[in-house]
């Protein structure tokens, strides 16, 4: 009885460090075989890739697999412990911070896409118009916070000190007319916090996700001149010549998918100049 309890915890043990090694040697993101498996959230990045699955990719030799996220860690995280090959959704000045508060080690391969940042507001149609003391929600990471009043400071509503750089915040502000507050609060949630506020500074995908149209909908929306927050397709450092990730570059900046985003979004998404 002995030696057949050993033998059984034997084998056991065995398969499952076969089945260990197994996933650990396949590792590519998670995916079968050669498939390539990128994470997304879901406006625009998810909607752009999943074009790029159902009409381009089999052509190009490229199996592709989307994993959508609902926030901007977790993409980044997931793919700096192999979990993902690559991600599309995040900007430079974010994955520059990430990279170094988290000590990831990722790198963008190409640029695709400009989402325009936007003010919302369900209470006033012009930002000149916000009350006095009104109260503003604005993302709460570093980057997009930067942003976010950097927005604001070109609309006029605030100045902000000479070399204030992507990292902004509320400190760096230094004549605000208005007195406005800054509420903040993570960036997914901030089209919600709409009828709690006077006016938010929302991430694109997050207002598109809630049915916002920032060509319509934002009292403010950002140019795209000299505008260094385009959207970046990465990968962690070392695998930026994999062969996958290279025919998936290609075909973000090709002329279909630069026509797919002009139709879809009517400029609320504009394509990148170049890669």
């Amino acid at each position: 009885m002995r030696t057949s309890v050993a033998a059984v915890v034997t084998l056991a043990l065995g398969l499952g460090l076969t089945a260990c090694g197994s996933g650990t040697d396949s590792g590519k993101g998670g995916g079968k075989d050669d498939t390539l498996v990128v994470g997304a959230t879901a406006v625009p990045a998810g909607e752009v890739l999943t074009y790029i699955r159902d009409h381009l990719a089999a052509k190009a030799g490229l199996k592709l697999e989307i994993k959508e996220f609902t926030d901007y860690v977790l993409p980044n995280t997931a793919l700096q412990e192999g979990e993902l090959d690559a991600n599309l959704y995040q900007n430079q000045p974010y994955l520059d911070d990430f990279n170094k508060s988290k000590g990831t080690d990722l790198v963008p391969v190409v640029k695709p896409y400009l989402p325009p940042m936007g003010v919302y507001s369900h209470r006033v149609e012009d930002i000149t118009k916000l009350a006095d003391g009104a109260t503003v929600a604005v993302p709460n990471d570093i980057t997009n916070e930067g942003r976010a009043l950097k927005l604001l400071a070109a609309g006029g509503v605030i100045k902000l000190k000479a070399g204030a750089g992507t990292d902004a915040s509320p400190r760096d502000v230094t004549d605000n007319p208005r007195h406005l507050k800054f509420r903040e609060l993570e960036a997914a949630q901030l089209p919600r916090s709409l009828d709690d506020v006077d006016a938010a500074v929302v991430n694109n995908n997050y207002a598109q996700d809630a049915g916002l149209s920032p060509t319509k909908d934002a009292i403010l929306l950002e140019s795209a001149k000299n505008n260094p927050y385009a959207n970046l397709l990465a990968v962690k450092r070392g695998h930026e010549d994999d062969p996958r990730v290279k025919k998936l570059a290609g075909l973000l900046v090709s002329p279909e998918v630069r026509a797919f985003i002009k139709d879809k979004y009517h400029g609320s998404v504009l394509p990148a100049t170049g890669g």
